[in-house]
């Protein structure tokens, strides 16, 4: 298969890895891919955990609001159960926790809440103005074909090679069409929004993950859907790093449909260590 091929690939085998398996009531189980780090990638855990969660809820609620911390690196040779703990199923707010265990002890933990649907005021922070995706060159992060595909739209370096503001303007989106399914856009969206957010708090300073002595590991990540998009359809994700200090670097990012619609909001801290 070339490369194209490799990549749709990948992106089917992510969305069958996000359905998960049933194992009763409350249990879930799900594998990983290797992106090439030592541990199973935290966008994953994060998609997965939110899928387990949100196959407890009725219908007519949607996941509005996610806060999730990684406890221990995950193993990407096993595979990880998800307990769902049905705290709070209301008329208006359901609420759900979700433990991801390995080998008998917890990786990853989540908090959830879902929203029925209703009317109210609105407003927005308005989108930055951007060159268009399909005037950007496509950054290439490793040699493994992956299934979200990135364009710069700020016209900074890629991550290691040379410094750069803490801040960023990225276009995203999924290699191919996913299925009309509302819950997998937002699980795809979790997942693809723990790859480049601890970046911006890296820049400033020439690191990149990949360098020796450079560990940068996702500590908490916390989510906030808005309104309604598509995976599938090029997102801009507005990133930013007010602040790092004592071996953390704290981001946050908006996350904008291609006419201009806040769609969802991020905020994570992360370790950004350097062994000397």
């Amino acid at each position: 298969m070339n490369r194209e091929e490799l990549r749709k690939e990948a992106l089917r085998a992510l969305v069958e890895q996000l359905s998960l398996e049933q194992l009763e009531k409350n249990l879930f189980r799900g594998t990983s891919s290797d992106l090439g780090a030592p541990a199973v990638f935290g966008g994953q855990v994060l998609g997965q955990a939110l899928m387990a969660a949100a196959r407890t809820v009725d219908n007519g609620h949607a996941a509005h609001s996610l806060h999730g911390y990684f406890l221990r690196p995950g193993d990407k040779t096993a595979p990880i159960v998800y307990d769902v703990d049905r705290i709070r199923d209301g008329g208006s707010f359901t609420t759900r926790r979700v433990v991801a265990i390995q080998h008998g002890e917890a990786i990853f933990h989540m908090s959830a809440s879902f929203h029925r649907r209703e009317n109210g005021v609105e407003h927005q922070r308005a989108m930055v103005p951007v060159p268009a995706p399909e005037s950007l060159p496509e950054q290439q992060r490793n040699a493994l074909a992956l299934p979200i595909e990135f364009r710069f739209a700020d016209g900074r370096p890629p991550l290691g090679e040379g410094r750069w503001g803490p801040s960023g303007q990225t276009w995203l989106r999924t290699v191919d069409a996913l299925p009309d399914n509302p819950l997998l856009h937002q699980a795809m969206l979790a997942y693809a929004s723990d790859y480049s957010l601890l970046g911006v708090a890296m820049q400033p300073h020439g690191l990149d993950f990949r360098k020796p002595g450079v560990q940068g590991v996702s500590l908490d990540h916390a989510m906030w859907f808005h309104r309604d998009f598509r995976c599938d359809d090029w997102l801009l994700y507005e990133a930013d790093s007010p602040s790092a200090h004592g071996a953390r670097g704290f981001c946050r990012g908006s996350l904008y449909s291609r006419d201009g619609r806040l769609v969802a909001s991020v905020a994570q801290e992360g370790l950004v260590r350097v062994r000397t």
